[in-house]
């Protein structure tokens, strides 16, 4: 298909999005042309292609009918970018999402004063979250832990992809395992589960349809996980150590008093972008 120019390609394939009701159409189209085109970075419109076959017209379409089905470029791609670190992912990890940076900054500024940080990550998923921390953190080591072994596998891959493995260890293992073989962690970070299971069915469809549900599902108050991750912080963060946990929007008043009951007290909270508390510095109760 002789076409030269990518802005031919990119109006027709941004037409269709935005006819679907998808409100990132250009963007969606520029990224999805790319991976068409097994490309990682963005077309953009001034670009004359080099080739443009009968295979990738094809590539394309498929991807653009995914995208009108509700799944995320993210999951077409096959990765995400995060902290300005590509992470691959799988069935069975979490689409990292900006949110989830707010939790990295104050694990890193806390690591920051610490000479030789252990790390402890409950329900890595892709591994976003701890190989984040590491790449800003060079004399700082990690353990990640999932309870499942696809997710695992991801962020093994991940870290070997981010130059990391030699620095990090994985293992499948559930939020309430005994893992006091590892020793103690100078931090402990988590991003359990907590949307309520009433609410997953109306979320947004890149993450009710795409995400896995047992990363999302936090019982029927969105207050399960935390009743076990608690616990669990409390078992394996050293006595000067600290934790920060990702929780939902406005879950600070519910999440505090089990932190609590398990000898944890709340230092600080972190604010994502849209000012929402996103966030929780937890210690051990002095």
């Amino acid at each position: 298909m002789p076409v030269t120019e990518a802005r031919e390609i990119l109006v027709v394939v941004a037409a269709r999005l935005a006819d679907a009701g998808i409100d990132t159409s250009q963007l969606d189209a520029r990224l999805l042309l790319a991976t068409a085109l097994q490309r990682d970075d963005a077309v953009l419109p001034h670009e004359t292609l080099d080739r443009w076959t009968a295979d990738e017209v094809a590539r394309l379409d498929g991807f653009v009918e995914r995208r009108i089905a509700g799944e995320p470029v993210s999951r077409i791609r096959g990765w995400r970018e995060f902290w300005s670190l590509r992470f691959m992912l799988s069935p069975d990890t979490l689409d990292p999402r900006p949110d989830s940076e707010t939790l990295v900054a104050a694990a890193v500024a806390a690591g920051g004063q610490m000479k030789t940080p252990r790390i402890l990550d409950l329900g890595t998923g892709s591994g976003c979250l701890l190989l984040a921390c590491l790449a800003e953190l060079p004399d700082a080591s990690g353990c990640g832990v999932d309870i499942s072994d696809n997710a695992v596998e991801t962020a093994r891959q991940n870290a070997h992809a981010l130059g990391l493995a030699e620095r990090i260890r994985f293992q499948p293992a559930a939020f309430a395992d005994d893992l006091t073989a590892l020793g103690s962690f100078d931090l402990v970070i988590s991003n359990p589960p907590y949307i309520p299971r009433h609410e997953i069915a109306v979320l947004a469809p890149e993450v009710a349809s795409f995400d896995p549900v047992r990363a999302l599902d936090g019982g029927g108050d969105g207050l399960a996980s935390w009743r076990q991750v608690m616990p669990a912080i409390a078992r394996h963060l050293a006595s000067s150590g600290q934790a920060f946990v990702e929780i939902g929007a406005g879950q600070a008043p519910q999440v505090t008093p089990i932190a609590a009951a398990a000898g944890l007290q709340v230092t600080d909270m972190h604010a994502d972008l849209g000012g929402i508390v996103r966030c929780l510095t937890l210690s051990h109760v002095s």
